[in-house]
């Protein structure tokens, strides 16, 4: 039994639909109620996962932004990680005219974009949060989250992150959340860092944490903590990262709320 459990949502907790089922909101209150301290271990921004978080009725951390924002049950900031001002506005930048990949900033308390992306609307489904537009010469470069960028070909992504990291290397952390979103942080900054934080102020450590994972964001939570689970519909490049660990089954099946039934209820 681990005290701990922290998962990821997208492809993970969320339908394809990005919803939480009735079966997996029942599961979460129930888990909760039952002592188990839930985390949200996401790359969304802490806004969007509060809203989520207060929909449900449950206290709960939340590691958000890969990493670069940490909040208690209480929705009070104990950790921010940025990224340093000047590497954040050269990613501004950096593919700003190209016309196949969008730009993504979170910024504080807000999340901005260098064009319309109605298709990322559709991401936040348990919760109003909602990009603004921005101009790349005119944005402050206090506060940043992370920087990230969205394109439906997956190999533009791969030469994007094969740039950025020949340009900064251990100044940032680039990472993959889904195939077609690649996002940017601080060095040092990941969720499995974060739930180390998370875990020590509980009371516990990683070996006692479980957690549930889908991208190549989650490589750091899911090999550090006591028990990491992989979804079957999770990236190959993850699969083939951390061979060694569970597979278990799909989001479409509610696959991480059957297993928490399964060890807690």
């Amino acid at each position: 039994m681990y005290p701990i459990v922290a998962s990821d949502l997208d492809g993970t907790l969320l339908q394809a639909d990005h919803t939480l089922s009735p079966f997996a909101k029942d599961t979460l209150k129930l888990i909760a109620k039952h002592g188990v301290n839930f985390i949200f271990a996401t790359g969304r921004h802490h806004i969007d996962v509060g809203q989520i978080r207060d929909g449900l009725g449950i206290d709960s951390y939340m590691i958000t932004s890969n990493g670069a924002r940490v909040h208690n049950a209480k929705g009070e900031l104990l950790f921010s990680h940025n990224l340093d001002e000047n590497i954040a506005y050269e990613l501004y930048h950096i593919v700003n005219d190209s016309p196949d990949i969008e730009t993504h900033v979170y910024r504080n308390d807000d999340w901005l974009t260098n064009r319309e992306s109605e298709d990322l609307k559709n991401f936040h489904q348990e919760s109003d949060f909602n990009y603004q537009l921005f101009e790349a010469h005119s944005m402050a470069t206090d506060g940043i989250c992370k920087v990230f960028y969205t394109c439906t070909d997956h190999q533009k992504l791969l030469r994007l992150e094969e740039k950025i990291n020949a340009r900064w290397g251990n100044q940032v952390h680039v990472t993959f959340s889904l195939d077609y979103c690649l996002e940017v942080m601080g060095a040092g900054v990941s969720k499995g860092r974060a739930l180390q934080d998370v875990s020590g102020i509980l009371g516990y450590g990683l070996k006692d944490c479980i957690t549930f994972g889908d991208g190549m964001n989650d490589v750091e939570m899911l090999s550090m903590a006591g028990k990491g689970c992989i979804m079957q519909n999770a990236s190959p490049r993850l699969k083939k990262t951390l061979p060694e660990l569970e597979v278990i089954g799909s989001n479409v099946d509610d696959a991480v709320m059957h297993y928490l039934r399964k060890m807690y209820l």
